[in-house]
């Protein structure tokens, strides 16, 4: 619960010292990014977790995605970054991989991600929670029609050549 309060404090002041109606634009996107955090914090999703990189920017998350169990990805963890724009929920967060993740959907280099919700399906009712959890799930079951590492792709159907190439790639946490 400290952690949430010391998160909420220093936006709450932020959002005091402003004025007019980009403030309360502002207001609302912080409420419901608050909401979404408490919400996460709260929920019993495995292999899921983010959070405001610092306590006074809530603009600004870090989170890490476990491979789903029965996949290539079981018992590996990626973190990510997330980025809220100021008229968020009606547009999409940019999200990315920062610990490499060699997958059909995923740019080895940059860690951008190609899904369909994170572009043209977005829509406000998605959240925090609802995008990890579609992370997750795209990590077992990758878009090989649309890839963004079409090497990935290619291989996708040949698993163990495929974990190979996650393995050559792939940095622990402690190292990422």
């Amino acid at each position: 619960m400290e952690q949430i309060t010391t998160t909420v404090a220093p936006l709450r002041a932020a959002k005091a010292a402003t004025t007019g109606s980009s403030a309360e634009s502002l207001g609302s996107v912080t409420k419901r990014l608050s909401n979404e955090l408490m919400t996460l914090m709260m929920s019993s999703s495995p292999g899921i977790s983010a959070f405001p990189k610092s306590d006074s920017n809530l603009f600004e998350w870090a989170g890490t995605i476990e491979g789903p169990s029965g996949t290539i990805y079981s018992g590996l963890t990626f973190k990510i970054s997330i980025n809220f724009p100021a008229n968020y929920p009606y547009a999409a967060p940019a999200i990315k991989f920062d610990s490499p993740c060699y997958h059909p959907n995923v740019d080895i280099n940059g860690g951008a991600i190609c899904l369909d919700i994170l572009q043209d399906k977005w829509s406000a009712v998605y959240s925090v929670q609802t995008i990890l959890l579609s992370l997750q799930s795209l990590l077992g079951e990758p878009n090989n029609a649309s890839p963004l590492n079409p090497d990935a792709a290619k291989l996708w159907d040949t698993p163990d050549e495929f974990k190979t190439q996650v393995m050559k790639y792939y940095r622990p946490l402690a190292d990422a």
